[in-house]
């Protein structure tokens, strides 16, 4: 037997062994396929944001603030927004202004719309109106992103005062801690999305089981 037979009969007893498990398990399975595709949109996010960074880091938009929604005061007393991208590089002491803004938001658009279809197609199997499921993840990605945003005014600036100045990693720094960040904001989402998505990924499986009950 080939090479190549050998490696086709293995994929297909794996392949068994899955839908075995996923009959007999299958909420522990979705939750597996969920894992793995949130972290395979998260590592895009992670290749894309340093490319949408550096092109917006050469327009003049580094130098535009973007600080809106203030929420109360830091400790030091200066207002604390909720979306806080002062004018500036951020190696520098600056907050990389709407370019830095654009960069976060346009990365995450772009893999939030991928992790819908992924999810929706391959987790959940989803049959359902397809147009009300997105209504409501757009809902749901609108509020997750506005928390995310309110809670880095706790850790972001801890984060890159560390590594930039603290560690004198410079770029290198930086580049780590947008990583850093940007995990911190996968895995809130990873935990909230995942009892919403089992909400409005519905399949016509799930009414039968409804009905049968």
């Amino acid at each position: 037997m080939s090479d190549k037979t050998a490696d086709s009969a293995e994929a297909k007893g794996v392949v068994k062994l899955w839908k075995k498990f996923e009959a007999k398990h299958p909420a522990i399975a979705q939750f597996i396929v969920f894992f793995i595709l949130s972290n395979a949109v998260t590592l895009f996010q992670m290749i894309l944001m340093p490319l949408l960074k550096g092109a917006f880091m050469h327009t003049p938009l580094i130098g535009v603030d973007f600080q809106i929604w203030p929420l109360g005061h830091n400790f030091d007393g200066s207002i604390y927004y909720i979306f806080n991208y002062p004018e500036g590089a951020v190696a520098t002491g600056g907050g990389g202004g709407l370019a830095y803004f654009l960069a976060v938001q346009i990365t995450l658009a772009i893999a939030q719309v991928i992790n819908f279809f992924a999810q929706r197609n391959i987790t959940f199997k989803s049959d359902g109106n397809i147009l009300k499921a997105a209504f409501w993840y757009i809902v749901a990605y609108i509020v997750i992103t506005i928390s995310a945003a309110a809670l880095q005014g706790v850790y972001k600036a801890p984060i890159y005062n560390l590594l930039i100045n603290t560690w004198k990693m410079g770029g290198v720094g930086e580049t780590i801690a947008d990583f850093v960040t940007m995990i911190i904001y996968s895995a809130i989402s990873f935990w909230v999305f995942f009892p919403i998505f089992r909400v409005i990924f519905k399949s016509s499986g799930d009414n039968e089981s409804s009905a049968a009950e």
